[in-house]
């Protein structure tokens, strides 16, 4: 029970955290190119976006969500890799979970274009740019993913997952949401 309160809470947290990232790329770039930004729309029950306004760019502030949705996880990963931190895998698992998030997210445009890749379409990006992003990330994704499992209690040997840990995961879960939550009630007050 623990291991699946544990993996329960990892992966939701995943899977809220991503769209953060993701959301904060578009934030980003659109400051950086002179835009404003309307809504960052952030809440646990709902698929995120950010609303904004800007002269030109556009493009860019689109692309920028998944590729700094993708690169910043992994730029984690790869300081935690480099200090030997005891929690090396668990940002390993976020940056594949991103990658593979936003990999699909855009590469599926092959087969249906919706949301960003919907987009960048109309915005005049290419398909196979597309296609590309998707083929680059999905299986970085899956390579970072490779071999983790005993960190999460699975597979050959695999470490026990604490009653601590699960709570600590459970507890960062019920922040976010919380937190989310919160800023939603602020916003349409």
């Amino acid at each position: 029970m623990t291991r699946s309160i544990y993996c329960f809470a990892i992966l939701a947290n995943c899977w809220l955290w991503m769209q953060a990232v993701h959301e904060f790329g578009h934030v980003l770039a659109a400051w950086l190119s002179g835009g404003r930004v309307r809504l960052a729309y952030l809440v646990p029950w709902d698929i995120s976006r950010t609303d904004y306004v800007a002269d030109q760019y556009e493009l860019s502030i689109v692309w920028a969500g998944p590729i700094v949705g993708a690169a910043l996880p992994v730029t984690i990963w790869l300081a935690m890799r480099l200090l030997r931190s005891s929690h090396e895998p668990l940002a390993a698992f976020f940056a594949g979970f991103c990658l593979i998030a936003n990999g699909a997210y855009l590469g599926a445009a092959i087969l249906t274009p919706v949301g960003d890749a919907a987009e960048i379409l109309q915005l005049g990006g290419s398909l196979w740019m597309l296609a590309l992003f998707g083929v680059i990330c999905l299986p970085l994704g899956v390579w970072l993913w490779n071999g983790r499992g005993g960190y999460f209690g699975f597979g050959a040997g695999a470490q026990e997952v604490t009653p601590q840990a699960a709570a600590i995961a459970a507890g960062w879960l019920a922040t976010t949401i919380f937190v989310e939550t919160l800023c939603y009630f602020a916003l349409v007050a």
